[in-house]
């Protein structure tokens, strides 16, 4: 039914609020004015419905709309999903350390090999130095072992080579050993580094007494070396 209007001066024909575009709309005091439009857009639903395609054209907006949605799920499942090697593609390196249980352990019954191929017993020459010198030749450390250790003392140079290098030349002449298959540096735990010699410092009993991870001057093992000859 009809409203006064704003001014209080009769009922308003419109409803106020509405888009412009829609025209002027009035609503009629009795509902069954209406039944001639119902019947007609009942008329064009049922005609809509039985069009065909009718309902294609209905889905593949819904289609559209479902492939969006996937494909936004699908990226924010990568962008969020945890990745278990983030972060470590460059690991930090870790400072050099012989493994910490190594000394005090028994040295393993290695058979090396000399310049003619014959084999060694590693624990035939002991007590000994053992000098790795897969990562550094360093003749001028050889030579200073040589003349520092005791004389019931050995001094072993190890190369991962088939066949062993020639010796200093010195006085004294240094046992000079390959070890092709790489047990003394497995025994050790760690790999060789281009520059480094690395030695091991074994009594007569066959304990390591002492690792040198990187060789440095004799008066940093000077002590450990005569302590080899006791």
């Amino acid at each position: 039914m009809g409203k006064p209007d704003a001014e209080g001066n009769g009922p308003a024909d419109g409803l106020p609020g509405l888009p412009p575009e829609w025209g002027r709309v009035v609503v009629p005091d009795d509902a069954s004015a209406l039944a001639a439009e119902a019947t007609q857009v009942r008329r064009e639903l049922r005609r809509a419905s039985g069009l065909p395609g009718g309902h294609r054209a209905l889905g593949l907006p819904l289609l559209v709309l479902l492939v969006a949605v996937v494909t936004t799920l699908a990226g924010l499942l990568v962008v969020t999903w945890p990745r278990a090697n983030r972060g470590t593609e460059r690991p930090t390196p870790t400072p050099y350390s012989p493994p910490a249980s190594l000394t005090g352990q028994a040295l393993p019954a290695l058979d090396l090999v000399d310049a003619q191929d014959a084999p060694v017993p590693l624990r035939g020459l002991l007590p000994a130095m053992i000098i790795l010198l897969d990562g550094c030749p360093c003749p001028d450390r050889v030579t200073e072992a040589l003349a520092a250790a005791p004389a019931d003392v050995s001094v072993v140079t190890v190369t991962t080579g088939r066949s062993a290098p020639a010796a200093p030349t010195t006085q004294r002449q240094a046992h000079v050993l390959a070890d092709p298959a790489g047990g003394l540096r497995s025994f050790l735990g760690q790999p060789a580094r281009p520059g480094t010699a690395t030695a091991l410092l074994v009594d007569r009993a066959g304990t390591v007494t002492r690792v040198l991870p990187d060789l440095g001057t004799i008066e940093s093992y000077r002590s450990d070396l005569s302590a080899l000859a006791a």
